[in-house]
């Protein structure tokens, strides 16, 4: 308990940061206790459908009769946990690759170099559509896979750079000489040190992922069985929500997602002054 408030501790006092911090704690404690606070069950369609926000209704209704405060509610638990699985995946891919790419010279280099430039020139969001809308099925490990085919190089680039500086430290050469192998060297002497630039990788790709996944769900390249703020998106704009006068059903979920993704990047605010100590303001 005493090493998660120290790990918390920087975090909590970054004024920005502890914004963002609160915001995403709404939000996972709203997508754990979904069924405590939802009025409804996301299923239920004996609703009257295209209701505006009334009393029995906040948010209104959609045109299958669904109640949209409840969709919202329960919907935050497939946005998160795709997009930080997606973000955690991307994050995961772009480590390996940069600690090693930025350790070993030669060959291995080159190879691993070419790749990632090859991926940061493109662009991403074509190449999510074109990947989602050919492959035979669609749902959350597809977006997830798709994401992190496509958001990893940003950050092994990133991390690449950094490894390059510290490879040639006095410790690293120190467990080197001791006989250490490569594999301990770049995860315990040298990982260990870019802590701070890992999380900012993290919630970078966090963010996109967030959107990403979004963005295809809303294109229909996910699985709109499935309730999520994606899929939200999807079916008011086939629906035509805006022209029935159901405007709470396609702002709430796109709203959410912003409020999201800016919380991640308050919470950014933090991961920059563990590596820039002169960031740090007093009170």
């Amino acid at each position: 308990m005493t090493s998660t408030f120290a790990i918390l501790k920087p975090f909590w006092r970054n004024k920005l940061s502890r914004v963002g911090l609160i915001i995403l704690a709404i939000m996972v404690l709203t997508a754990i206790f979904a069924p405590m606070i939802a009025p409804y069950s996301p299923n239920n369609t004996t609703f009257p459908s295209m209701l505006g926000p009334s009393y029995a209704h906040w948010l209104g209704t959609t045109q299958a009769g669904q109640d949209v405060l409840s969709e919202l509610i329960y919907g935050s638990r497939q946005s998160l946990v795709v997009g930080f699985a997606a973000g955690i995946a991307a994050t995961l891919v772009g480590l390996v690759i940069g600690l090693i790419s930025g350790y070993l010279t030669g060959l291995v280099d080159d190879i691993l170099s070419y790749f990632i430039n090859v991926f940061l020139v493109i662009p991403g969001l074509p190449l999510m559509i074109i990947v989602a809308a050919y492959a035979p099925v669609h749902g959350s490990l597809l977006i997830i896979f798709v994401i992190t085919v496509t958001g990893w190089a940003w950050g092994a680039r990133v991390l690449r750079a950094q490894v390059t500086t510290l490879r040639s430290r006095d410790y690293v050469a120190a467990a080197r000489f001791a006989g250490e192998g490569i594999f301990r060297i770049i995860f315990r002497e040298i990982m260990p040190n870019m802590i701070s630039l890992v999380a900012a990788s993290f919630l970078g790709a966090a963010v996109s992922a967030i959107l990403g996944a979004a963005g295809l769900e809303f294109l229909g390249l996910g699985d709109p069985s499935i309730n999520s703020w994606g899929t939200m998106l999807y079916w008011a704009e086939n629906s035509g929500a805006l022209l029935e006068g159901q405007w709470a059903w396609l702002f709430a979920p796109g709203f959410l997602i912003a409020v999201l993704g800016t919380a991640l990047v308050l919470i950014n605010f933090a991961v920059d002054e563990m590596a820039n100590p002169r960031l740090r303001r007093r009170g």
